[in-house]
């Protein structure tokens, strides 16, 4: 397999994952010290992005990931791509498009996700 086809696998797991709300997966997917900035600023820690699905405060119904472009950098990858979903957070709509970047290292032979940052996506023509 080469490093893009590793990438596109691992956030197919993340997207499975996110969207079951399978807290074992995520966690094992994300290294210890993973961050995710969240589309309105906020920061996250694992325990905190995990604890979303764990409390039952977040509740993602589909979640899709596409237009992914993956740059391999060796020891780390990059991956830009649009997260679409419906979901609900503390019961009000979560609803929404994202343009999401993930941080991916490697630890041995093993890709793991250290980062995720979503922004808002706007139906805006390119600058």
């Amino acid at each position: 397999m080469t490093t893009d086809d590793d990438i596109r696998a691992l956030g197919a797991r993340w997207a499975y994952a996110e969207q079951a709300g399978d807290t074992n997966t995520l966690s094992e997917l994300a290294t210890a010290d993973f961050r995710l900035v969240g589309p309105f600023g906020f920061v996250l820690d694992k325990t905190e992005w995990i604890d979303r699905y764990a409390t039952g405060n977040l509740a993602t119904h589909s979640l899709v990931w596409d237009e992914v472009e993956v740059r391999d950098f060796g020891q780390s990858a990059i991956a830009i791509g649009r997260q679409t979903q419906q979901a609900t957070y503390r019961g009000g709509t979560a609803d929404g498009q994202f343009r999401v970047t993930h941080v991916f290292i490697r630890k041995g032979e093993r890709w793991l996700l250290a980062s995720l940052h979503l922004s808002m996506a706007t139906p805006l023509t390119r600058p």
